[in-house]
């Protein structure tokens, strides 16, 4: 009788942990636990890339455990070149540094579990051991103490079967027996297989805050990553506990079904007592487990929230220092128009970031080094008649190469949308426009950055129209746009700067000729013969048809020789 009285007494410590930590759960608010965590902070100088131990622990959960899927859909092939990532990040340097603390936190685990602490306290004795550390350091050690221990557990379980050293250490640990009867366990394996992958996500994102540590964003998160850290940690202290219930009443929970007719009845009731008990306690620790799995699942959910909208407001942040740059960049003087141009259009160093409408391949920005460039600004829906005067004048400058007019080229820069996403039709419509061009273009609308955007519009006023800015060989703005100019006098406006404009003006009469003489030749036949011309238009075309029809009428009625253009 003795030993299923032990059993029934060993089981139920199980479940009065878990009770107590139910009662830690309902007693400690989030302010508090904070507060707690923050005495025991004092960190050093010391930084580690903890990249190389995580991807250490993923290993060693996918190995152990068959089930165990690697986070991001991460395929077996993938995980089993992880020493070769870990040896790319220097892990073996990190390790020598770490290893002793990884073990020490370890056997602290293990004896605090061992002798039934509570899980709270365990989880305090953890923060203050690791106080050193950083907050992302103290989750990833207190991860790779419990993957010792997981790993060492599940190595031997496969190997005792087959290696000598390993079935008996299995023996001393009881393992072949629980392996026996692994099925009555599953559900509980399942609860932690589960419970670890939701740590490794949580302890993905802290880390990935860790990178964010010197952005001044980062502090309106600092709260919640604290209590992220605290219930990873605990959620690990709860893992381990399983893991030690797993081994020490494992001979009690199978020896029921090795009694015999030499048992007493009432020894035989103790026993179906005893099974009762530990079939409900496993079930019971199963469910608290998935509880606190599904609490690591929402904090992983709101951490990522977090992590949005910090790397929203550090995007923010970054597009407005760009765009401060850009302005006192086009306000500075340099010796040619390169540095501007980058600035405007984004380019790698092994990257041709132009597109040479002319010979359909790609091009250098330094093309356009110490020449007038006029950048045409427009988004996808510039149409062939808005192009047709600037394509004459473009090709008529080519064919003269000897004439000051080569000195200029034209840029198209594409303005779009960046939120709304790039698909296929888009993509079709953009190499449309960019193949209908003899000029340069840029390669891509994504090179041109969210700051350059919001200087063409808030500096250059751009807005949906076609504009033609021009720049000068050294990069300064010489015109906001140049576009009438060019309509108007063609080539004879370069380099179609303010000053050359009034000039112009100044030499020229008002003559209708300036404004429609490109769009029909037979303007000045019509002036010759002293007809009268109709100027008129617009976006209603139901109303431009009634209006063609009606003046045309009258002008029949009346006699008057018009033209309507």
């Amino acid at each position: 009788m003795t030993e299923p009285t032990n059993a029934i007494i060993h089981s139920s410590r199980s479940s009065q942990l878990m009770s107590g930590e139910r009662h830690i759960s309902s007693t400690l608010d989030d302010t508090a636990i904070i507060n707690q965590i923050l005495s025991t902070h004092a960190p050093d100088s010391r930084e580690f890339d903890l990249k190389p131990l995580l991807i250490i622990i993923q290993d060693i959960m996918y190995r152990a455990t068959p089930t165990f899927h690697a986070v991001g859909g991460q395929s077996q092939d993938h995980i089993n070149t992880w020493e070769k990532k870990a040896i790319y990040c220097g892990y073996s340097d990190i390790l020598e540094l770490l290893a002793y603390h990884i073990n020490k936190t370890n056997n602290e685990i293990i004896y605090r579990c061992s002798v039934g602490e509570d899980a709270h306290l365990i989880t305090m004795a953890l923060f203050r051991s690791l106080s050193s550390h950083t907050w992302a350091a103290k989750v990833t050690i207190a991860f790779a103490a419990f993957a010792v221990s997981y790993g060492e557990f599940w190595l031997v379980a496969q190997l005792y079967t087959t290696n000598p050293l390993a079935k008996s250490v299995a023996v001393l640990k009881d393992l072949p027996e629980i392996m026996e009867h692994i099925k009555a366990l599953e559900q509980k394996f399942e609860a932690v297989n589960n419970m670890i992958k939701a740590i490794l996500d949580v302890t993905e994102c802290i880390i990935k805050f860790k990178e964010l540590f010197s952005q001044p964003e980062i502090v309106s998160a600092s709260a919640h990553i604290l209590k992220a850290v605290y219930w990873t940690v605990r959620s690990i202290v709860a893992c381990s506990t399983t893991l030690q219930n797993f081994i020490a009443p494992g001979h009690e929970c199978v020896s029921i079904f090795h009694f015999d007719s030499s048992y007493h009845m009432i020894e035989i009731t103790y026993l179906i007592d005893f099974l009762f008990i530990r079939y409900v306690a496993s079930a019971k620790e199963a469910w608290e487990l998935n509880s606190w799995t599904q609490k690591l699942a929402n904090i992983k959910e709101h951490l990522e929230r977090q992590m949005a909208l910090i790397n929203q407001k550090i995007d923010g942040r970054k597009q407005n220092d760009a765009f401060l740059a850009l302005i006192g960049q086009l306000e500075t003087a340099y010796i040619d128009n390169m540095r501007i141009l980058r600035a405007l259009i984004y380019a790698e160093e092994d990257q041709l970031p132009l597109y040479d409408g002319t010979h359909k391949r790609r091009a250098s920005l330094d093309i356009l080094k110490r020449k007038h460039v006029l950048l045409l600004i427009s988004d996808l829906d510039i149409s062939h008649e808005e192009l047709s005067i600037l394509h004459r004048m473009y090709t008529e400058s080519r064919q003269q190469p000897t004439r000051v007019e080569s000195q200029y080229e034209v840029v198209w820069l594409p303005v779009v949308d960046r939120l709304s996403p790039w698909q296929d039709a888009k993509q079709k419509q953009f190499e449309v426009v960019q193949n209908s061009m003899p000029w340069y273009s840029v390669a891509h609308p994504m090179m041109i950055d969210p700051a350059v955007i919001r200087f063409i519009k808030e500096i250059w006023d751009f807005d949906k129209k076609p504009q033609l800015v021009v720049l000068d060989p050294k990069g300064k703005e010489s015109n906001k746009n140049a576009l009438h100019m060019t309509r108007i006098w063609g080539n004879l406006a370069f380099p179609f700067t303010k000053a050359k404009e009034e000039a112009l003006w100044r030499e020229e009469t008002w003559r209708i000729e300036l404004l429609v003489d490109s769009i029909d030749q037979n303007l000045l036949l019509w002036v010759n013969e002293n007809r009268c011309v109709c100027l008129y238009g617009g976006e209603d075309i139901e109303w431009i048809r009634k209006f063609t029809t009606t003046a045309r009428a009258v002008a029949n009625d009346a006699r008057i020789p018009l033209e309507m253009l």
